[in-house]
């Protein structure tokens, strides 16, 4: 289809954000009925709920046996902090970086706690760093999926099994979303609100053998904020594991956590969500193949994230632009997209390079996806005209809410 004929078919969900990300097909806030609310999260009842979602979270990610899981406060950004502030320290630190996240974790390592022997690695929007030059002597921290940035690390291969230090990954864009190697991991943080589509406030850790046991071997030399800690009095705080959560949790949320494992035990665990990630994923790749108005931000094919999908606009006549004038193009395609219901909350992150970034997640159909890649065609075509003609932003909203106005009036 050219991109200049208006398509016709519409996704039917326009939430293409990429976090709070869109709840499981079908969902309601029935599904929050029998939440534990208004009772202690202590109580025997509300803690086993807290517990199943533990459990839930263990079985869907095809957990090794020995790794636990804790639910903690701070979303997923309180789940890496908890690990950098209880678990750095005995060793030197490589600390990647290649979006806004990554560039915090690498701040707070030499910023916050400080620690004295950090390499970093840094990379430009758009790439990965030298994975080769990593010191796995040292502990290791990064994001498995750039969020911010649409670039992953492209497998596990890079880290060896015989490492002395830790690895500490961040990898809330990539649960229940991406293969992951549990074996080369030692901390795994995400957030319910991404690739499960649930609510925000608490972050998951996931531990390894290793990772319990420098718990319960080294004491941090700084003072320790209750709620980054993972021991209590010298030794890993297991009851955090068994469902006694720091400070109170919100049972809606745990409850609405809890529907959503529910909902991919039934689609086969987390291989049922990749799959449907990877349908997505394929339509996307297959279009940005054609057309000539978008490319992935990522360069190398092999870190394009399959979830948060990041796009720059990638005509000579968009390139040759000022920053500012970019971004008035920007404005006005997704205000474009947002007047014909078809994509909302779909803007690059606010430190990235000016482009589209879409939320292909496990809770996001395919089918969607798919309905609305020649939206975006269409979208950058038209506002491409509008702006070659001379028209800015509010004359090119006066003319779609004219446009509506003349088809109600007909209507009428």
């Amino acid at each position: 289809m050219s991109p200049n004929a208006k398509p016709v078919k519409k996704p039917v969900s326009k939430l293409f954000s990429t976090g709070p990300t869109r709840k499981r097909p079908g969902w309601s806030p029935a599904a929050l009925d029998n939440a534990a609310v208004g009772r202690s999260h202590r109580a025997a009842g509300p803690k086993a709920r807290i517990q199943t979602c533990i459990s839930k979270i263990h079985s869907v990610l095809e957990l090794p046996k020995d790794y636990i899981v804790g639910i903690v406060p701070g979303s997923d950004t309180g789940a890496v902090e908890m690990a950098m502030w209880s678990l750095l320290g005995v060793r030197g630190v490589d600390i990647l970086g290649w979006d806004a996240f990554g560039a915090l974790w690498v701040a707070d390592a030499i910023n916050q706690l400080p620690l004295e022997n950090v390499t970093t690695h840094i990379a430009d929007y758009g790439h990965l760093p030298d994975l080769s030059a990593v010191n796995f002597n040292n502990d290791v921290v990064f994001t498995w999926n750039g969020t911010a940035a649409g670039v992953r690390v492209p497998d596990g291969d890079w880290i060896p099994d015989d490492r002395a230090g830790l690895t500490i990954a961040d990898s809330t864009s990539a649960c229940f979303a991406m293969e992951i190697p549990w074996e080369k991991l030692d901390v795994v943080t995400f957030s319910f609100q991404k690739s499960l589509g649930g609510e925000g406030g608490h972050g998951v850790i996931i531990l390894s053998p290793r990772a319990a046991e420098r718990v319960n071997s080294h004491t941090p030399s700084w003072p320790m904020p209750k709620v980054l800690s993972l021991a209590n009095k010298g030794r890993l705080d297991t009851a955090l594991f068994a469902g006694m959560t720091i400070n109170t949790p919100s049972m809606l949320v745990i409850e609405d956590a809890i529907d959503a494992l529910s909902w991919a035990e039934n689609l086969g665990g987390a291989r049922g969500l990749i799959a449907r990630v990877d349908a997505s994923f394929a339509a996307m790749n297959a279009w940005v193949a054609t057309t000539p108005n978008y490319a992935f931000l990522a360069v190398d094919p092999a870190t394009v994230s399959q979830t948060s999908v990041c796009l720059r606009f990638a005509d000579d006549w968009f390139i040759d632009l000022g920053a500012d004038k970019q971004k008035a193009v920007l404005k006005d395609v997704e205000a474009l997209l947002a007047a014909e219901d078809v994509a909302i909350d779909i803007s690059a992150y606010r430190d990235a390079p000016t482009g589209l970034r879409i939320w292909c997640g496990p809770t996001v159909d395919p089918d969607d996806v798919a309905a609305l890649l020649p939206w975006l065609d269409w979208a950058y075509v038209q506002t491409r005209a509008q702006h070659q003609g001379g028209c800015c932003l509010t004359t090119f909203q006066d003319s779609i809410e004219q446009d509506e106005n003349r088809a109600k009036t007909t209507d009428k």
